[in-house]
């Protein structure tokens, strides 16, 4: 059962505690290689890619419109040190532990990696 509730401060912190535990991150991938992202609904003309602190919540999403999607595991030092650059490059946004209702947090890259300094 999920732990992510409609308190997307909570949330974030939730991220962060886990993620460094268990030092993996959660995104969506499809079969052609590619990671679900997606547009905004905080920023105009920004996209978002969100990512969750474990594999339960990941998988919840790959259904409906995302359901060519499969849970995929990338470790937390390259999410961090490389992830958060390319992102950052790439002007895309950082989801943090989405609920069922896709509510959740979008920052910038370099603020997500400043939270594991």
């Amino acid at each position: 059962m999920t732990k992510l509730t409609a308190d997307i401060q909570a949330n974030c912190a939730l991220f962060v505690a886990e993620t460094k535990e268990t030092q993996v991150v959660w995104g969506l991938c499809n079969e052609e290689g590619d990671w679900l992202s997606v547009a905004s609904s905080e920023f105009e003309d920004s996209e978002v890619m969100p990512f969750w602190s474990n594999e339960e919540d990941a998988k919840l999403h790959c259904a409906d419109e995302w359901e060519e999607f499969t849970a995929t595991m990338i470790p937390l030092d390259v999410f961090v040190e490389d992830w958060m650059i390319t992102l950052a490059e790439d002007g895309v946004l950082v989801g943090l532990n989405w609920n069922a209702e896709l509510e959740g947090a979008e920052q910038e890259p370099s603020d997500v990696a400043k939270l594991y300094l």
